[in-house]
């Protein structure tokens, strides 16, 4: 009888996969964190025989190399990929044998990468499982524009053949395990749901249900921000990332916090927003460690600039280096566990600023000079409307884009909170007065502000300003 167990990784909202019997298992797209991989196949009893990766990775350090040196395991990776190490070219239609009745056969599924592989699990010769990686998500697909500009209509062409590929050649009961598609910016659309199989797919997947013209082209209308630090992922993939150390960083006094900030580094805050809006050490960034830490802070650190963290204990921080190592942000440059009071010199106050709903901004006297800040994607802002009037600047772009705020309190918001307190950090570093709006963005239209629309075309970013006061590129 075979098995599947799931690593989840939510944060980069991926999954990774353990499937095997009793004499063996094979790993799919594991995390780089691999002893989460180790202790399921522990826990199994089974030793695992192969690593396969579906594609080279854009959005996360891919742990499959080591994986495969500490456990001696074969490591499958598609034969189009172009990397720097010894591995198991894998064609269409390859096969290995997992145990006496499993097998794992290789399809090809370009798309969402010009070599994009999925692996179809079949027990004594029934299909029972297909790993589809950033093919087949649930309800839409990986996206096709993270490999090269110039290819991005030629893969968004094969992943629309590739899903009917799947879709025809499988069984309708066969489970489909996607490795992106629950939160991640690999995705191309929002997944509809937790589970799937072919059968569902075929009649509400978009690229099963529409002619390849019109999955085509609503595909590239509606294609989302990427990441800025998806360009050092797949490099380091090709490349053979190497193993990771979850070692404590080196401990951090008052003084020497103080003295990273003069430098122009960051210190990341990870206690919830709540706790940072009350006290915090002036100049440092909030990243909650509970939120999306991982996308948010590669995506607006400066790549390389060194990270000092600030947690509530040592567990959170622990958390919280394993999530960095999947992005490869590997070593904290030093952290402290505490509150604000453990991490300020002598004689140093900690900086605080208001939160506030859209309620309150909607009582807020017009005569104080109020700027409304909304740092949501453009693609949410052309979705859901906006606040007529408002500034719009995308969080990841924030940093680079803090001289065209104008004057006044800046009460910034975006769909529930999170990345309001990451911008209200970055702006309070900057010496802002700011309100950082903890609230849903329906409460926006209950509490009578007009809504506009418009389409991410015409809300484009303007041109750059330098930024001031919060850590240097």
């Amino acid at each position: 009888m075979y098995f599947v167990d799931t690593i989840e990784v939510p944060g980069l909202g991926n999954r990774s996969y353990l499937a095997g019997g009793p004499r063996g298992a094979v790993a799919v797209d594991p995390p780089r964190d691999i002893d989460r991989m180790i202790a399921a196949a522990a826990r199994r009893g089974v030793r695992i025989a192969y690593v396969v990766e579906t594609h080279v990775h854009n959005d996360y350090v891919t742990g499959g190399l080591e994986l495969a040196r500490l456990t001696g395991a074969a490591y499958l990776v598609p034969a189009g990929a172009r990397v720097a190490y010894a591995r198991v070219p894998v064609h269409d239609g390859d096969t290995v044998q997992i145990g006496t009745d499993l097998t794992l056969r290789a399809v090809a599924t370009p798309g969402h990468t010009p070599h994009h592989t999925a692996y179809v699990l079949e027990e004594s010769g029934v299909t029972v499982a297909a790993f589809t990686g950033g093919s087949l998500l649930i309800g839409t697909v990986g996206r096709p524009d993270l490999v090269e500009p110039r290819l991005t209509g030629e893969l968004a062409r094969a992943q629309h053949a590739s899903a009917h590929r799947l879709a025809e050649g499988l069984p309708e009961y066969t489970a489909v395990l996607p490795t992106h598609g629950f939160g991640s910016f690999c995705s191309a659309g929002r997944p509809t749901g937790d589970r799937t199989t072919i059968g569902q797919e075929r009649v509400t997947n978009e690229a099963l249900i529409k002619d390849v013209e019109t999955f085509v082209a609503e595909l590239l209308a509606g294609l989302d921000d990427v990441p800025a630090y998806y360009a050092h992922m797949g490099p380091a993939n090709a490349r053979g990332p190497a193993p990771v150390d979850l070692t404590p960083p080196a401990p951090a006094g008052a003084g020497e916090i103080a003295a990273r900030l003069a430098a122009g580094e960051w210190v990341v805050d990870l206690r919830h927003r709540v706790a940072f809006a009350e006290g915090h050490v002036a100049g440092a960034v909030n990243f909650e460690a509970e939120g999306q830490l991982a996308t948010y802070l590669a995506w607006l650190l400066p790549w390389g600039k060194p990270v000092t963290l600030l947690a509530d204990s040592a567990e959170q921080l622990a958390e919280a280096q394993r999530e960095l190592v999947r992005v490869g942000i590997d070593r904290p440059a030093a952290a402290a566990t505490g509150s604000p009071a453990d991490w300020l010199r002598e004689g140093e106050r900690a900086r605080s600023f208001p939160r506030g709903t859209f309620a309150g901004l909607a009582k807020a006297d017009e005569n104080d000079g109020i700027v409304i800040l909304d740092v949501r994607r453009a693609a949410e802002r052309a979705a859901e409307g906006h606040i007529a009037g408002s500034v719009h600047i995308p969080v990841h772009q924030l940093r680079d884009r803090l001289g065209e705020i104008p004057d006044g309190t800046v009460w910034v918001h975006c769909a529930g909170g999170m990345r309001a307190a990451i911008a209200a950090s970055l702006l309070d570093a900057a010496g802002r007065d700011v309100v950082a709006v903890d609230d849903g963005f329906g409460a926006a239209a209950e509490a009578g502000f007009p809504m506009a629309h418009t389409t991410p075309a015409r809300d484009a970013p303007l041109a750059a300003s330098a930024p001031t006061g919060v850590p240097a590129a």
